[in-house]
């Protein structure tokens, strides 16, 4: 039994359909309700509209990608009380719609970034890139965030500085919007295109967290956990955190999942399975230190779902997303993992056995040009990579069988 061939679907407006879907010969759907605002109940009515439309086609509704956690409830801030009582009505929902994994971050601000979403690789393809320099160039000299050259190391300021030198106005008003607006806008960001000055309000949002360290956004996690997870627990549902994107601090704001010993302060604040991790290996290839297979086969009792992906890192700390396959891990090793793990609880007859795995990202080629995808999500990039990983786990499947 392979893992879950899973795919992220953004709706009814996606121009990728649930008919092309099952044409690809995807399993489950990964999708949420974007069009409900961050912090409002997700009604049963609405929940089951999408439940029945994907189900209608053979398929099931798997994970929820992502049940937002809006700021507030980041913050604990005056508004928390409503919001976790939205949140948590959200959550009884989803359960008694037979939706059993929700994934979700706690990344301040930020989701992901990117500084290049054209990156050329070698057979013209197109990527995404992080680069790291230019990333700290738009934090202190774009942004013009107070103290910014302060926290990032000397010789990375230096290459900022570099790098803003060689750019026009043009080229630096872009990168901003890029990084602010066009990677956050599809999936629950904070600004979308309709703000005037969304520099001014991305630094607003920023101010927010002033004071705050990763001991305070760890504490503040940790509420959250206590709050929800009894509720997941009765709901039968189960909380899938996903890995900060980069996994290392930026903009002066603290990142608190991304390598092994926050997995383990994880664990030890809220000790309920329920309370688990959606394996990210594009985001947590992005940290050097980070031993992927060890880190599923050490906490493997906490994967609900998983993201695949690779990346190539550089030494400067930039990487750029280089297929699913090839790339500094290695994906053998990590779907290895992966394929034990779920051998494990077939063996022990667990109804978690499924664990729904999507193609994270993908290249764009072919027709992709020609068609206007969300960045990192084309169509004919993601199948050939869905395609790879299909075949790289029935290969290894065989093995251990």
């Amino acid at each position: 039994m392979a893992l879950e061939k899973t795919w992220r679907w953004f709706g009814v407006k996606d121009p990728i359909t649930l008919d092309m879907l099952v044409q690809m010969g995807v399993e489950g759907v990964i999708t949420a309700l974007h069009h409900i605002p961050n912090g409002e109940i997700w009604e049963k009515a609405e929940i089951l509209k999408v439940k029945e439309l994907i189900e209608s086609k053979g398929m099931r509704w798997s994970v929820v990608e992502s049940l937002p956690v809006s700021e507030g409830i980041k913050l604990h801030s005056e508004d928390y009380p409503r919001l976790i009582e939205n949140y948590k009505k959200s959550v009884r929902n989803l359960g008694e719609c037979g939706i059993d994994t929700i994934c979700y971050n706690f990344m301040p601000v930020l989701d992901w970034a990117r500084t290049n979403l054209h990156y050329k690789l070698a057979n013209d393809g197109e990527s995404m890139y992080f680069d790291f320099p230019t990333f700290v160039a738009f934090d202190i000299y774009i942004l013009k965030r107070p103290g910014a050259d302060k926290d990032y190391p000397q010789e990375i300021v230096t290459a900022a500085t570099k790098a803003y030198e060689s750019m026009s106005e043009e080229e630096a008003e872009e990168l901003a919007y890029n990084i602010i607006v066009v990677t956050q806008g599809f999936i629950d960001g904070l600004i979308d295109g309709s703000v005037t000055d969304p520099k001014a309000l991305f630094l607003q949002f920023i101010e927010k967290y002033k004071g705050h360290d990763k001991n305070s956004m760890r504490n503040n996690l940790k509420l959250f956990l206590d709050d929800v997870i009894p509720v997941a627990e009765e709901a039968g549902v189960r909380f899938a955190i996903h890995p900060d994107d980069p996994p290392f601090p930026v903009l002066g704001l603290p990142r608190i999942i991304g390598q092994e010993e926050d997995y383990e302060w994880l664990f030890e604040a809220n000790k309920s399975v329920n309370n688990g991790i959606t394996f990210c290996a594009g985001s947590l290839s992005a940290r050097r230190e980070n031993d992927l297979p060890h880190i599923i086969e050490r906490f493997s009792e906490r994967i609900h779902f998983v993201h695949l992906r690779n990346t190539q890192m550089l030494e400067d700390g930039s990487f750029y997303e280089s297929g699913h396959i090839s790339g500094s891990q290695n994906m053998v090793k990590i779907i290895s993992a992966l394929l034990k793990e779920q051998k494990r609880r077939i063996a022990e007859g667990r109804e978690d056995v499924r664990m729904p795995v999507r193609p994270d990202h993908g290249i764009k080629i072919l027709s992709d040009y020609e068609h206007q995808y969300n960045p990192g999500y084309p169509l004919i990039g993601r199948l050939k990579g869905l395609a790879e990983l299909d075949g790289l786990m029935t290969g290894i499947e065989s093995f251990i069988e």
